[in-house]
């Protein structure tokens, strides 16, 4: 039965550290260019007020993905034009996204919720909606006595593998190949390193960092609708409740790769769902917190043995956080 609690552990981590992997690939594809975005946090929260109003009213489940990637893209656009185009601060106007987008999903959840309510029904997805959210398994149930066949425990590893997890590890593999493989993916990381040698290469850096900031928006926005999904497709005070400052840290753990993200992500997904599945004897139950405390104080610890290796491997883009003035090359 332990091994069983085990693999249970590990099918909720993969379930938990999808939005994660999603929301890391965004930021990692975004700082590559050199945008410093950190508004993830907020950018997951409107997306998935968004996809969660469009899913409850339309119950259309492709529109809901669109509302979801769409609104998060539009946030992330929104965020180039004022760093890119205006060339504001990045970490202000970052910070100030996570601000703002915490309090509009808080407002509009509410409002949607209330709505909901004196109307007599929840605001909840649908179940053509939640479909995404299921998982590969067949439902098949522990017997009560005896050894358990091994039909069992693999079924139960494939209730964590569902549509998001799946397309963030094809994503991971695409990302890595297009940044290694491909010429405009080298572009890119030109853009990243030094804009004004990438601008004299005849490279254009400010489409080039609209469009890694678009479709890195449009994958918080993914993964801010998984979010939601995660919580039984219902809105919730603190929505997000800081995941999106747990992929900003993860990019850094994994030192800007797609493909260390992948296990990066599915890592701090079992340490998000340990309360749920362990319990240590000698603690008492009021001590629970502790281990929902716990991904964060591992995610600091994780930060400072990163930060103290000098590997020039895979590291942070040289010009990430930095605005490009044309006229200055």
């Amino acid at each position: 039965m332990t091994l069983y609690v085990v693999i249970a552990l590990m099918a909720a981590g993969i379930q938990a550290g999808a939005p994660l992997l999603l929301a890391t690939l965004g930021e990692i594809l975004t700082e590559k260019s050199g945008s410093l975005n950190m508004g993830v946090e907020g950018t997951m929260g409107i997306a998935a007020v968004a996809g969660l109003a469009v899913g409850f009213y339309t119950g259309n489940v492709y529109l809901t993905l669109l509302a979801a990637i769409g609104v998060g893209m539009l946030v992330s656009i929104v965020y180039s034009f004022l760093t890119v185009t205006l060339k504001a601060n990045q970490l202000i106007t970052g910070l100030s996204i996570s601000i703002l987008g915490g309090g509009v999903c808080n407002m509009m959840g509410a409002l949607i919720n209330n709505a909901a309510k004196a109307n007599k029904t929840t605001a909840r997805l649908n179940d053509s909606v939640m479909r995404l959210y299921m998982g590969l398994d067949k439902g098949l149930t522990v017997p009560g006595s005896g050894e358990i066949p091994f039909s069992v425990y693999w079924d139960k590893f494939l209730y964590g593998i569902n549509f998001f997890v799946i397309i963030g590890i094809v994503l991971a593999v695409a990302m890595h190949f297009y940044f290694r493989r491909t010429r405009s993916g080298l572009n890119l990381r030109a853009v990243g390193e030094n804009p004004q040698t990438a601008d004299a290469m005849g490279i254009n850096v400010s489409l080039y960092r609209y469009a890694a900031s678009g479709v890195g928006g449009a994958l918080m926005g993914l993964a801010g609708l998984f979010v939601c999904m995660n919580v039984g497709g219902k809105w919730e005070y603190n929505l997000i409740n800081g995941q999106g400052w747990l992929a900003v840290a993860l990019v850094i753990f994994a030192y800007w790769s797609p493909l260390r993200a992948i296990w990066g992500s599915f890592f701090f997904g079992v340490l998000l769902r340990l309360y749920l599945h362990v319990r240590i004897p000698f603690l008492p139950t009021y001590c629970e917190p502790f281990l929902m405390m716990l991904p964060y104080v591992v995610t600091i610890i994780a930060l400072i043995i990163s930060c103290r290796k000098n590997s020039r491997h895979d590291a942070s883009p040289a010009a990430c956080g930095s605005n490009f003035f044309r006229e200055e090359r």
